[in-house]
């Protein structure tokens, strides 16, 4: 009998120390002081790209001289619901598959490479030839990442800066669940026309210097399942469909059954 209970406590042990294995560790950065205080930050400004969505805006002192460099406005709104209270706005420019845009009077412009900065004073510059003291304000306006697996609330992050991190996209998504793996984060990222991937480690402090550690627009980001996630929903699944079946047997065992004592009553 005491062998039984020593047999079972072991049994017991042994299946427990199993599931702590694969219990991936909850906190960032384990060996973060281990590495020198300061970490530069690199190169973190999104660069123009095709396809690429920008609003730009001019203006001046007197805004009659700036007039000419920006989009007419337009309604967003329908013909057949158009009111009077729909405010009108501004339109955007799309980077062509050349990198370039079509300005007013400036004509075709070479845009893809720079970063929003980069085209803000190049249009300031080549503006004030003309117009004293213009004021040129450049957005990216489609900067959006998306990021799923397991996180509290998955989905599509819109950014309204140029500095965005991969800590910011999964703050914005709630922050893991303590079933994703902090060690195998991935990063799909299309550049240049050119689709790339890495995986990263959020427990290893070197992820701050990874070129993927800034954002760019249309990132997506990955993270993946523990194993005992992925084991619980194998075991739910199986689980289900062996309900099913037992469901399915008993009521046919059922329907001969009532068949069985019908003929039998007549």
């Amino acid at each position: 009998m005491k062998t039984l209970r020593y047999c079972a406590i072991l049994s017991i042990c042994a299946i427990m120390a199993s599931c702590s294995s694969h219990r991936a560790p909850l906190t960032y950065f384990e060996d973060i002081d281990t590495m020198q205080a300061a970490i530069p930050t690199g190169d973190y400004k999104v660069k123009i790209q095709p396809s690429d969505e920008l609003m730009i805006t001019v203006t001046s002192e007197v805004p009659s001289a700036t007039a000419d460099y920006n989009l007419p406005l337009y309604n967003p709104g329908k013909s057949s619901d158009m009111q009077l209270s729909t405010q009108p706005k501004q339109q955007t420019y799309i980077v062509d598959s050349k990198g370039d845009i079509n300005f007013p009077i400036l004509g075709l412009i070479h845009v893809a490479g720079m970063d929003v900065e980069q085209l803000r004073e190049y249009l300031t510059q080549r503006i004030s030839e003309n117009v004293l003291d213009p004021v040129v304000n450049v957005q990216l306006v489609n900067f959006v990442v998306n990021v799923a697996g397991e996180v509290k609330t998955p989905g599509r992050v819109s950014v309204t800066g140029t500095r965005y991190t991969l800590l910011d996209a999964l703050t914005a998504a709630g922050d893991l669940t303590p079933y994703g793996m902090r060690e195998n984060v991935l990063i799909i990222r299309e550049q240049d026309g050119k689709r790339t991937h890495a995986r990263v480690n959020l427990n290893d402090a070197a992820t701050l210097e990874s070129p993927y550690f800034y954002l760019k627009q249309n990132d997506y980001i990955y993270v993946e399942p523990t194993p005992v996630r992925k084991d619980n929903a194998d075991y739910n699944t199986n689980d289900s469909y062996k309900l099913s079946v037992i469901s399915t047997i008993v009521s046919a065992c059922s329907v001969i059954a009532s068949l069985v004592i019908a003929l039998c009553i007549k």
